[in-house]
């Protein structure tokens, strides 16, 4: 995976008019709702069932 993982949608409206905001680190900006938001991997977790 990339430093820079890029997401495909944006959260809010689900439009892809997603380009790199400037600012914070790993943060995106939507053209079309004029939000701003960050993306940020949390880690994996297990599937339900197992231990």
């Amino acid at each position: 995976m990339s430093e820079r993982a890029q997401p495909f949608h944006c959260p809010y409206c689900g439009d892809e008019n997603l380009w790199p905001h400037e600012g914070e680190d790993r943060s995106w900006e939507c053209r079309s709702c004029l939000r701003a938001f960050t993306v940020k991997m949390l880690g994996m977790i297990r599937p339900v069932g197992q231990q």
